[in-house]
């Protein structure tokens, strides 16, 4: 029976869920590029910093290797060493080449302090190239009294400025971490936000989900009794609508039938014995009366035995087993508690359809000879049991209609149902009802 969804649940849930998913998808996404973009910026910011690094040190190297090549060459008294010259000329142009270095990377907020150093450096080559024009023969006396004077000072000016411009670009690292930690932080805080956001969301969820799953559970539960009761007042019908036809049958279709009998032998009996043609049509008659009365009587047993009604179950399961017995061959038991026969109406009815369903079985199916049919009480119960030495199956995995049937019987008057059975083993069916007390 379908569950009208009352309070539209399936779409709500639908849509939390999405939403959930969605959520924890925008916020794996949002990471992974926040991740990669402060990957990539920590990447170029490091690569800028050691190449304006790099320039600096071949900055300061040549400053110091120019002072080395002036001092050559003021020292020296060969004038072949004007070759000093070509040596000096060779590192101002790699000083000026990482000049040019530093400059292609520089940061905007470092501009200012780099002209100065470029400036100082361009004053520092001039003072150089003043001593390498000075005379060779002055050079000693001159070039040293200039190198102590002007040369050194603007040497260590110049120096000092690539100290400063060093330590500005390490202060711009420095930032630049302090940024790049700033950037994980809010990211930090922003993941959370979406992680407290999405937990909510699922705890909210999981309590609607467990709510809904509540009442529907209670929803099939109330609808599972009703569909119970329901086939309980429909066994409770078909066994009364079974007493009135076997009822109505018995009483208006039997006796005129039995009627119908008898005026046929007392037709027979008026008929003269010259009479042969009418004799035998009134046999006939006789014979069918007599056989609609047998299909009668068997049709009312079937349907709803009297002697239930009229003398208990004990005599009516002894009736129902011989009639079997005669019709199949198969010898059929019955052990009886002389008890049993003083049960209620429902638990007498239940156990004579479930041994009426059973010997049915065994006659039909399970090819069994022997059955032997047990009904016994036990302190507040009575216990049935029907086994047979017929080839068995596997019952748990063939459940017939039959047995469905049985069981619900049984599970409706509050007790226990069990099949035991093996292939070649014979089956056996284990009743136990509850007695009210």
């Amino acid at each position: 029976m379908p569950i009208p969804n009352k309070l539209g649940g399936r779409p709500l849930l639908i849509a939390g869920f999405g939403s959930l998913l969605l959520l924890m998808l925008v916020a794996g996404v949002y990471a992974l590029v926040t991740v990669e973009r402060v990957r990539t910026s920590d990447a170029e910011e490091r690569d800028a910093y050691l190449s304006r690094n790099r320039a600096l040190e071949k900055v300061r190297a040549g400053i110091y290797q120019s002072g080395t090549a002036v001092r050559d060459y003021l020292l020296a008294t060969d004038p072949a060493a004007a070759g000093e010259r070509e040596h000096w000329s060779e590192i101002r142009t790699r000083t000026d080449g990482a000049l040019a270095e530093v400059e292609a990377v520089i940061d905007p907020s470092e501009a200012e302090p780099f002209r100065k150093l470029q400036t100082e450096v361009q004053v520092y080559w001039k003072q150089l190239e003043f001593i390498f024009d000075i005379p060779f023969n002055d050079k000693q006396l001159r070039g040293s009294r200039y190198l102590s004077s002007e040369v050194v000072r603007h040497r260590m000016a110049a120096l000092d400025l690539v100290d400063h411009v060093d330590g500005l670009i390490t202060r711009q690292m420095a930032a630049s971490d302090v940024r790049l930690a700033a950037t994980f932080a809010g990211l930090r805080r922003r993941l959370t936000i979406m992680l407290s956001v999405a937990v909510g969301v699922g705890l909210l969820l999981a309590a609607f989900t467990i709510w809904r799953t509540l009442r529907l559970e209670n929803e099939v539960e109330q609808r599972y009794r009703e569909v119970k009761d329901l086939s309980a007042r429909l066994v409770s019908a078909q066994e009364e609508e079974r007493r009135t036809i076997s009822r109505e049958l018995h009483d208006e279709v039997g006796q005129s039938l039995s009627a119908l009998l008898m005026e046929a032998g007392n037709a027979a009996a008026m008929v003269p014995p010259e009479a042969l043609d009418v004799r035998q049509h009134v046999d006939s008659i006789k014979k069918l009366a007599e056989a609609s009365v047998s299909i009668i009587r068997n049709m009312t047993l079937l349907l709803r035995p009297s002697m239930l009604d009229d003398f208990g179950l004990v005599p009516a399961l002894e009736w129902h087993a011989r009639e079997l017995s005669k019709r199949t061959g198969m010898r059929v038991h019955v052990a009886a508690a002389d008890s049993a026969g003083e049960l209620p109406d429902a638990l007498k009815t239940c156990i004579y359809r479930v041994v009426q369903e059973a010997l049915h079985n065994c006659a039909r199916h399970a090819q069994a000879k022997i059955v032997r049919v047990v009904v016994s009480q036990e302190q507040s119960k009575i216990v049935l049991s029907v086994e047979d030495d017929g080839r068995g199956f596997d019952a748990g995995r063939v459940r017939g209609l039959g047995l469905v049937g049985m069981e619900e019987r049984v599970r409706h008057l509050g007790g226990e149902f069990q099949v035991r059975s093996q292939p070649g083993a014979g089956t056996k069916v284990a009743v136990e009802l509850p007695i009210a007390s």
